[in-house]
């Protein structure tokens, strides 16, 4: 130890052991520690003989090795007639299984007295449990010998009315998760049954062969059911658990998804029961009711690991906890987890309840409930379940979201039940990409980004909306320093203004807006609607892009921009709150995901389009809808008005790349405010080539619309 003086000329100094500190100081009277975290102050008495640690020191030390682990050390301490009557073997084991498991965490001691004839120190300790803080008295003795002074160790000194022969219990009442709830009280997430499929290896005959049987009807390697089977805990008589799976009443009665239910679940129950040692008992899991339809959204909950505890340590983890991993189990895992209740006690020899050393009350999880409507949510996921695709419903004067749908998808409900590795190379092998959520992705907008280029051009002033800009064909670019280059589109409107070109969604004429538009006030349109900025909603999603870059870089760009294509990329949430703003005055809404009784409606952009544009185009967008000429007409309703727009966006490697692939877009809502059911769905289908480009999208909007309005209030 390196000694220096300090102003009052006593010796102080500090020694370095690991992440600990020990400080020491001569001449005082009181000594404190706090052992298990990162400092440790120590205030001593006055050595009696320099050559021996004091009592007090040994007691500090001995206690600093407690948070460390460092049994064997501590029993290295003990007085030589006491290590004679506890093997090592015995100590360690009592001391760990002690204060491990009550999970001792800061713990601080203070030492109060130190009484020389009898060789005792009187302390103080406080620790923090998993049932909160025990704050104890107790002393400590000490036997001198030719080596200096041992430990006189006892039960007594982890608690002072332990004996040996007592127990010390951690009885834990596990908080009952909060649900997930859609906005009319339906469960997304909540307490279910299960059947755990256990072997008791006591009567089990032909062990390999069984296990080979078992291993092979659970999907799982013979290896795996080995390892659980040679656990150190497992007995003759033991349940082991091997796997959860479905209860067959569950499976049979699933009506999410009920062209996916498990084929022959009954059976292969039954032939597990055959096998002699198999047992089923039922479990209590976490059920996720709608499957695949709402997978993404809803995430799923696993065990935590060695790293959840370390990144969650003091906040009321343990190795028995489930912790919320993607979706809203994971955003919301504060709010759902609740606070397991514990106790700690001792316990005598008799099975009695000694002494109560701590308790914490029960804290149920709090139920979240969103906005989504899982009918909505369901129908959604059925039309598109075999697509790569994403959807995005909401009510767009409330900004509420009623459904968000990514396929094709994942089963949830498998992770509770435990994928085996079969199954989790398959999910992520599959050339679908089922765990890719779809909905937090930015794509390409194609025509759905026409609407957006008229009110930019109409506010701008760049487009007169009875201007003529003539018959060009199906192919046009601006002059010959093009080169090579042309906008082409499907259809040309006739004569070439700003209704007929949104109707027929017409290419030629949103490229030559654009280039009216300019690329520097286009730049500063795109981020006054939200471009480059994180939407206000509780899932974190991508920013849109009007370029790669800080800027739109040439003519050809901000041409191709003008009809959606370029470097446009836009999230699919953020192209809803940009319709929004044609139902609402040219105001953006902002989307919300946790339901409120008396909803509360809340703009993202103020004024985002001026509302004579915005009324402009949202006439021209009926007709979309509503004209027999109209890209959107297969979804037109004699009952309700609709509006929207179709948009097919091509994605290739290259302007010259004929090959590449088309995603479909279709956006449609409710274009009065008198609709009693009001929904803005927002649709992408990712190859949708030579499947009928975006009227494959409109098709399938359409049945979903159909099961939206015909849906009983």
């Amino acid at each position: 130890m390196k000694e220096t003086r300090n102003s009052r000329g006593k010796a102080s100094g500090k020694v370095n052991k690991g992440e600990n500190i020990f400080i020491y100081m001569a001449a005082a009277f009181a000594v404190t520690a706090i052992v298990g975290v990162a400092v440790v102050y120590i205030l001593i008495y006055p050595k009696r003989d320099p050559e021996k640690e004091s009592p007090e020191e040994l007691l500090i030390r001995y206690m600093s090795y407690i948070p460390e682990k460092g049994y064997d050390q501590m029993y290295d301490m003990l007085d030589g007639g006491v290590a004679a009557q506890i093997s090592r073997e015995d100590f360690v084991r009592r001391n760990s299984a002690i204060y491990e498991g009550i999970g001792m965490e800061n713990l601080a001691v203070e030492i109060m007295a130190y009484d020389a004839g009898q060789q005792t120190v009187i302390y103080r300790t406080s620790f923090d449990t998993s049932a909160g803080q025990i704050n104890i008295e107790n002393e400590a003795f000490f036997q001198e010998g030719e080596n200096g002074y041992g430990l006189v160790w006892a039960d007594s000194l982890i608690f002072p009315e332990l004996l040996a022969t007592d127990k010390v219990r951690v009885s834990v009442n596990r908080a009952e998760r909060g649900r997930i709830l859609d906005r009319n009280g339906r469960i997304l997430a909540g307490a279910g049954v299960a059947s755990s499929v256990g072997i008791v290896p006591g009567k089990m005959k032909d062990k390999d062969e069984s296990i080979g049987k078992i291993a092979g009807l659970l999907d799982m390697e013979p290896e795996a059911v080995e390892k659980k089977l040679s656990a150190r805990w497992v007995k003759e008589d033991s349940f082991v658990p091997i796997k959860t799976i479905p209860k067959v009443e569950e499976t049979q009665l699933r009506t999410a998804h009920p062209e996916k239910q498990v084929l022959g679940e009954q059976e292969r129950q039954e032939a597990l029961l055959a096998i002699p040692g198999v047992m089923l008992s039922d479990t209590e899991v976490r059920e996720y009711p709608l499957g695949e339809a709402a997978a993404h959204l809803i995430g799923y909950v696993q065990n935590v690991t060695a790293e959840d505890l370390e990144e969650h340590a003091g906040e009321g983890y343990t190795s028995g906890s489930v912790i919320g991993r993607n979706g809203m189990e994971g955003l919301f895992e504060k709010e759902l987890k609740g606070r397991d209740g514990c106790r700690i006690y001792i316990e005598d020899a008799k099975g009695r309840e000694k002494r109560e050393l701590a308790s914490r009350l029960t804290l149920q999880g709090e139920d979240v409930q969103l906005t989504i409507d899982a009918d909505l949510q369901t129908a959604v996921y059925r039309q598109f379940r075999e697509d790569k695709s994403c959807s995005v419903a909401m009510d767009p004067h409330t900004g509420e979201v009623l459904a968000l749908v990514s396929t094709p998808a994942y089963d949830n409900n498998d992770f509770i039940r435990g994928l085996s590795d079969g199954q989790w190379k398959a999910l992520n092998e599959d050339e679908n990409r089922p765990m890719l959520n779809r909905f937090r992705q930015i794509w390409c907008p194609g025509s759905t980004f026409k609407p957006i280029t008229a009110v930019v051009g109409l506010a701008s002033g760049a487009i007169d909306p009875v201007e003529d800009y003539g018959s060009e064909g199906l192919r046009w670019q601006k002059d010959a320093s093009w080169g090579s280059y042309y906008v082409t589109t499907l259809h040309e409107g006739k004569p070439s203004v700003l209704e007929n070109a949104l109707v027929c969604s017409d290419n030629i004429y949103f490229a030559k807006a654009a280039l009216k538009i300019g690329a520097e006030e286009w730049a500063d349109a795109m981020a006054g609607l939200g471009f480059l900025e994180e939407i206000p909603f509780e899932i974190k999603m991508p920013p849109s892009q009007y370029s790669n870059t800080e800027a739109v870089e040439t003519e050809i760009q901000l041409a191709d921009s003008g009809y959606g294509q370029g470097q446009m990329l836009v999230n699919p949430l953020h192209l809803a709150c940009l319709y929004s703003a044609f139902c609402n005055g040219g105001n953006m809404i902002s989307p919300c995901l946790v339901y409120r009784q008396e909803a509360e409606t809340a703009d993202w952009i103020s004024g985002a389009f001026s509302e004579e544009a915005a009324g402009r185009v949202l006439e021209a967008m009926k007709k979309v809808v509503n004209s027999p000429e109209g890209t959107g007409y297969k979804a037109h309703r004699e009952d309700i008005v609709l509006a929207g727009k179709t948009g097919t966006a091509e994605i290739k490697a290259s302007k010259e790349d004929d090959s590449g692939t088309e995603l479909g877009w279709f956006a449609v809502f409710t274009a009065e405010e008198t609709a009693e059911r009001p929904i803005l769905l927002v649709s992408m289908t990712e190859d949708v080539k030579d499947r009928g480009g975006s009227g494959y999208v409109v098709e399938k909007d359409r049945l979903v619309l159909e099961k939206w309005f015909g849906a009983d209030e």
